[in-house]
């Protein structure tokens, strides 16, 4: 199940790194639960699209690399590096046209071999910091 679980992860990136939004509808479950801090709005399945759209037309080079895999039993925890350049405004983030990094972890739980309920944390201080949006001292 591991090896299953990983492929399903890893299957996630490409909806980023090919700005595919197809492969979300086959990786996550229908009735999927998102629990974002950084936007408490952001917790069905429609709205997490909403938010990959809004990135990906905001950071069209937006890319993600997989740092760490684990899995146990119904979970897997990735850890992430994520790069982009924002070129439009997006979530009251202005156009800055500056590259950021930004580094983050996602724990996922599975059901029926699909991703049922996302939990994130993301250093989103540096990255608006990378940004110009908010002062780096």
């Amino acid at each position: 199940m591991s090896e299953d679980l990983k492929a399903i992860i890893e299957r996630s990136v490409e909806v980023w790194n090919n700005r595919d939004l197809t492969i979300v509808d086959e990786i996550f479950a229908k009735d999927f639960v998102n629990h974002n801090p950084l936007d408490p709005n952001q917790t069905d399945l429609d709205s997490y699209k909403n938010y990959i759209s809004e990135s990906l037309r905001a950071m069209p080079d937006i890319h993600v690399e997989i740092k760490d895999i684990i899995t146990e039993d119904d979970k897997a925890v990735c850890r992430w590096v994520s790069s982009g350049t924002m070129k439009e405004e997006a979530f009251g983030i202005p156009a800055t046209g500056k590259k950021a990094t930004w580094t983050g972890m996602t724990i996922n739980r599975f059901e029926s071999g699909k991703i049922a309920e996302s939990w994130w944390n993301e250093d989103i201080y540096g990255f608006l910091q990378q940004l110009g949006v908010i002062p780096t001292e």
